[in-house]
């Protein structure tokens, strides 16, 4: 395994030590979000700042946390400036593990979003967390550790800690989370631990200075670095039925905004935009049934992708992103979406939130 590169994390400290401003930054989805926590100061991000609070009491510390329930690294790397770099962060925990899908996909866009994150101007530190679903020890962190390590970048599992220590007996799953996946207030403290625990060791260990490793080339085909994010803001598509939804946003959670609405079968929206990949993220509702769409890619009919705004999950509606074209021809391509006649006289609307483009 390649070294871990600290360089960056250490002067974080060292300026830290001498009491500069810096911000801490955390990116992911709900278990970064908070979700199951009690309070927004009990989940793991704002207890690992609050260890920087005290651990560094002359520096000037700034606390942001972009995590959004539901979402992977694919949505992250086209919000990442936007929820995130916008702010500079000099430090940043990244959380996807149990978001992306343990695949070469999600590697891909993963990589991306840390390529991203670390040729940002403000040049942060990053820090990979590993979490896991408790009931099945599952997780990506081996697609995406491999990118970790090609990057030299320190990363921290919980699978391997707290997830292993659950499992000799130490604790029972509810004790935990109630759910498999989202740590209780215990779970968080305990997840912050590890991370803190990292952190101290660094701490400890500040004196030892080697030089930055070099910034290497992509491991994967990277074509998600530049992925890009289109709602009402970016682009304005012909709408043939379908409405542009101009409430205002309020903030990086109110996620079901400035997209376009579809109430009738026959509605239609058409977009035109030169780029090799392509996805649509759209609401996928509990309030059911909703409407459903259907998408041609092209001019190409007879390979329709229908986009179902019912779903089957209970926890919420979803804000899903479904991947149209990987890898393709760089182009302008047409995207057509029509609302289908499911013959249903009360559907909930078809709520497109954005097409995400690299």
């Amino acid at each position: 395994m390649e070294r871990t590169d600290l360089t960056r994390l250490k002067k974080c400290m060292q300026r830290a030590l001498k009491g500069e401003a810096l911000t801490i930054g955390f990116f992911g989805g709900s278990i970064t979000q908070d979700c199951a926590a009690t309070a927004h100061e009990n989940c793991y991000a704002y207890r690992v700042f609050q260890w920087w609070e005290k651990t560094f009491p002359k520096a000037e510390l700034h606390y942001v946390n972009g995590g959004i329930g539901g979402t992977t690294s694919h949505f992250g790397v086209s919000r990442a400036a936007a929820d995130l770099l916008m702010y500079q962060p000099d430090l940043v925990v990244v959380d996807f593990s149990v978001n992306d899908e343990a695949n070469e996909f999600f590697q891909e866009t993963y990589e991306g979003l840390l390529r991203k994150i670390l040729t940002w101007k403000s040049e942060p530190a990053v820090l990979l967390l590993n979490n896991v679903f408790y009931d099945t020890g599952k997780n990506a962190q081996e697609y995406h550790n491999a990118v970790g390590n090609w990057y030299h970048l320190p990363h921290v599992s919980i699978k391997d800690t707290v997830y292993r220590r659950m499992k000799s007996g130490m604790y029972t799953r509810e004790e935990l989370t109630q759910d498999g996946l989202h740590p209780n207030d215990k779970g968080h403290e305990l997840l912050a631990e590890e991370l803190i625990a990292f952190f101290q060791k660094v701490l400890a260990d500040i004196q030892s200075q080697e030089a930055e490793a070099p910034f290497p080339e992509p491991m994967t085909e990277n074509a998600y670095e530049q992925a890009k994010r289109l709602t009402i803001r970016e682009i304005s598509p012909e709408l043939l039925g379908f409405a542009a939804d101009a409430q205002e946003k309020r903030g990086h959670l109110d996620i079901f905004k400035n997209g376009w609405i579809g109430k009738k079968p026959g509605e239609k929206i058409i977009f035109e935009v030169t780029a090799s990949c392509l996805a649509v993220q759209y609401r996928k509702t509990v309030a059911k049934p909703a409407l459903r769409a259907k998408l041609a890619l092209d001019g190409d009919t007879e390979n329709i992708r229908i986009l179902d705004g019912s779903f089957e999950e209970d926890w919420g509606d979803c804000l899903y992103l479904e991947p149209i074209l990987h890898h393709g021809e760089r182009m302008e391509h047409r995207v057509e979406i029509e609302i289908l006649d499911d013959g249903k006289k009360e559907a909930a609307p078809f709520c497109l939130l954005s097409l995400i483009i690299a």
